[in-house]
This record gives structure tokens, sequence and C-alpha cells, in this order.
């Protein structure tokens, strides 16, 4: 359900592009962000960071596509989006004990240090690339071509890359289950 939330607003842009033009698609984008932002704080009495640094990005970049008329802002969105997500993820490293994917995830799963590194690197990793990987489709494809990418290539990135995560992160959780298990059986 919070992933559907999350991408509340790309998809509402995909729709509208197809029905109308890239410049009707980023006001109504504009407006889900909104949206989904005020719905979260109705449903959960607080904001999430995520969702209130798309929105100021979405308001500079889709207004700024709306007032010069230049749709060209608003495809460089994704790839500023990604960029700061990936120095976020880099000042982790210098800010506090933890990694950011670490705080993230540390509750659901425990790893060694090491692995905790090297999973926030990859993230690093991911955020630049596919923020490039953006740039790429911007400056080589028509309007419509990077709308599809948006909405169906960043999510299939996004898709492949945690799911590629997964054999890497098994043999950590196996042995934290077996652990739990060997804890209980010694309650017993």
């Amino acid at each position: 359900m919070k992933f559907l939330a999350d991408f509340f607003p790309v998809l509402l842009f995909f729709i509208t592009y197809k029905v109308y033009d890239i410049y009707v698609a980023t006001a109504v984008a504009i407006a889900a962000s909104f949206a989904q932002v005020g719905f979260h704080w109705f449903r959960h009495r607080r904001f999430e960071t995520m969702h209130l640094v798309t929105l100021a990005i979405m308001v500079f970049f889709g207004g700024a596509t709306l007032l010069l008329q230049d749709e060209m802002f608003i495809k460089w969105k994704p790839t500023v989006i990604n960029w700061i997500f990936a120095a976020v993820f880099i000042g982790s490293h210098f800010i506090g004990e933890k990694t950011i994917i670490q705080r993230m995830m540390g509750q659901a799963m425990t790893l060694p240090q090491p692995v905790w590194f090297k999973l926030n690197i990859s993230w690093i990793l991911f955020f630049t690339i596919t923020g490039l990987i953006n740039l790429y489709v911007v400056y080589n494809f028509d309007t419509d071509t990077w709308v599809n990418f948006k909405l169906f290539g960043l999510m299939g990135l996004t898709f492949a890359f945690v799911f590629l995560q997964i054999p890497f992160l098994a043999k950590y959780l196996k042995s934290e289950v077996e652990a739990e298990s060997k804890d209980s059986e010694g309650k017993s």
C-alpha cells in the first residue's frame, strides 16, 4: 500500500500525459504531490522526509516547467532526486554511527557492519547511475519515450536492484532466523 502511495504522483503524471500533454501532467503531478503529503499528514500526523523532499523538488522543477513552458526542467527532476538521495546516503557515512540504510532497515534485520557499509554503497551507486540513465534518456529520446521510461524504466530498475540484493542478504537472514529458532528452543 505504501509503495502505491509513493508512486501516486508518478502514476497520475503518466496517465495525464497520455491524455493531455506534459504541462497538464506536470500540474497534476504537483497537485498529487501536495495531496500525497496532506493525506499522509492527515492519516499519521507526521510528515515523511522523502515526501517533503519530493514535493519541494516537484514544486521547483514543475513550477519552472509551467512558468517557462520548458519541459526540460521536469525531465531533470528524477535525476536531481536520485542524486540528492545519493548525497544523503554518502553523508550518512560521516554523520552518526549508522549509515542511512542501517537506520532504515536495522530494526528488520541484523547484519555485520561491513555488510551495512556495502549495502549503503550499493544504494549510492544505484541512485547515481539511475540519475545518469535518466539524463541519457532525456537527451537521446523524445518526450513520449522519457515519460514511459520515468514510470516503467525507473520502477523496473528499482525492482531489479532490490531483487539483486536478495541473494547477497539471504545468507544473513538465514542465520538470523536460525539464531531466533535456537533461542526459542533454549527457552523451552
